[in-house]
């Protein structure tokens, strides 16, 4: 049944997501798509675009969405799809509530010592790995075109890019607000 699956598979990605939501990203791209054949990939981009768009963590969002589409292609009604959203949010968000409360009981107790230490300093490399998997992940077709098949969107798209990249890292422009700018820039040039 669909929405076992569903419990199963995103509890696996919140046990082992560590990174936040972008981390997860990857890990549930992984899933959905490529395992368990639930959406497309061009789907899976939509998705990602209305989580980051939508209040809210972009992993909770994205498991909120990916339920709903998932039992929605599975041919089931409005009513299911409802249900597959809840099932695949409260599975992602339960094991880090259980890892919360364990951990605040212990980690004051023990945050100090060496081994502890030591496990948060080989989860900072794995974090950053899995952030770069996701923005790599992201950088397809769907997102920015094909220099073959579309050249105008490919350069703007790429253009939008860095000018992102820039407004953000180098001036300092809050984030919200270049996202704003480039969809703006996005509706004007690409279409």
């Amino acid at each position: 049944m669909i929405f076992l699956s569903l419990f199963i598979t995103f509890f696996e990605i919140g046990l082992f997501g560590f990174g936040g939501g972008y981390g997860m990203l990857s890990l549930i791209q992984a899933e959905v798509v490529h395992h368990h054949a639930w959406m497309t990939s061009a789907e899976f981009t939509n998705i990602v675009a209305i989580s980051q768009m939508t209040p809210g963590p972009i992993g909770i969002n994205s498991a909120t969405y990916c339920g709903f589409t998932a039992v929605k292609n599975a041919g089931l009604g409005q009513t299911m799809a409802i249900l597959g959203s809840a099932t695949a949010t409260f599975a992602l968000v339960l094991p880090s509530f259980i890892l919360m409360i364990l951990i605040a009981k212990m980690f004051l107790k023990y945050m100090n010592t060496p081994v502890v230490q030591s496990f948060f300093h080989g989860l900072r490399p794995a974090v950053v790995g899995l952030l770069a998997a996701a923005a790599l992940l992201l950088m397809n077709k769907e997102n920015f075109s094909s220099i073959n098949e579309n050249p105008w969107h490919f350069w703007i798209s790429v253009a939008l890019f860095i000018a992102t990249w820039i407004g953000t890292k180098v001036m300092k422009i809050n984030p919200i607000m270049m996202m704003a700018f480039a969809g703006f820039a996005g509706l004007l040039l690409l279409y």
